[in-house]
């Protein structure tokens, strides 16, 4: 079931477009953060283009179906890769893009991402304190709460105790 909060406004929800578009550059910049893992065991450009896209999209200067199609050309990418973390790092590119269109994809960039660090021996516990640094002030208090919510914890990689 989807978190009602990243419904936007135009879809019947309470998330104002400001806040969206922070979403989707807090997640294009978590991808970004990783894809030295995907450019070390491949030099397809879909995930790079997919998180350029997504920051694109923050600007407002492309339509919501450009940057799904770019979401799915990183998926693509994922299915084609070898290497775990570079398969985890093309879908939070993937998922930074599709932010466009549904704002919760936000939080899969930043969980594929910690999976990436985890799959190429990484401290995920120091990646996920650098996301939550990134994050803009006006929307930290939902992204914490909704990666601090049960089905979120299910999906996160065994963050250190």
């Amino acid at each position: 079931m989807r978190d009602r909060r990243f419904i936007a406004v135009h879809r019947g929800g309470p998330l104002a477009r400001p806040e969206h578009y922070l979403l989707a550059i807090w997640a294009a910049d978590c991808a970004e953060h990783v894809l030295p893992l995907f450019a070390a065991h491949s030099s397809d450009d879909r995930p790079r283009l997919s998180v350029e896209t997504a920051k694109t999209w923050a600007q407002g200067e492309i339509r919501v179906g450009v940057a799904q199609k770019a979401a799915v050309a990183s998926h693509a990418a994922a299915r084609e890769a070898t290497d775990a973390s570079a398969i985890a790092v093309a879908r939070a590119a993937g998922h930074a893009a599709a932010t466009a269109h549904f704002a919760e994809h936000s939080l899969g960039s930043a969980l594929y991402a910690l999976e990436a660090v985890e799959a190429s021996g990484g401290s995920i516990g120091e990646e996920r304190a650098w996301q939550i640094e990134q994050l803009p002030t006006e929307v930290r208090e939902l992204v914490e709460s909704a990666l601090n919510s049960e089905r979120m914890r299910r999906a996160t990689p065994r963050m250190p105790t």
